[in-house]
């Protein structure tokens, strides 16, 4: 298993009329915290890209546990709970606030693509390499 966690203040214009986090935003802060997971294997989106491989999500599932308030400084745990054996890549989000209590979890589904031809491909080998010591 691979985990990592990034902190998030939760700005005001993140927020609704009743001060809580948008619903929308949570996508967002799931995309910091996979970026990040990315980033801390010696990666980033920028040079996957660069490389020929785009990676859209393909399904968002997400479950909300208690609302997160502005101003509130949120810990995003981002969790790859398997090891991808074909051309999709799974990253299970739990997010908590300051006192631990889990608000959020959710599972972004993305797909490795060949950016030139469009077509699925599998995870680029040293992506591959990098996380096979978590598992």
């Amino acid at each position: 298993m691979y985990s990592t966690t990034i902190d998030i203040r939760v700005r005001y214009g993140e927020t609704d009329q009743m001060g809580y986090l948008y619903y929308g935003n949570y996508a967002l802060y799931y995309e910091v915290g996979r970026t990040d997971a990315i980033r801390q294997l010696g990666f980033t989106y920028r040079e996957l890209e660069e490389q020929g491989v785009i990676m859209p999500v393909a399904e968002l599932q997400v479950k909300y546990l208690r609302p997160a308030y502005y101003d509130d400084v949120i810990t995003v745990k981002t969790i790859l709970k398997s090891l991808p054996d074909n051309h999709k890549i799974q990253f299970h989000s739990e997010l908590y606030n300051q006192k631990g209590e889990l608000l959020n979890v959710g599972v972004t589904t993305l797909a490795f693509i060949d950016a030139k031809n469009r077509t699925r491909m599998h995870m680029p080998e040293v992506m591959r390499q990098k996380l096979a010591a978590f598992f």
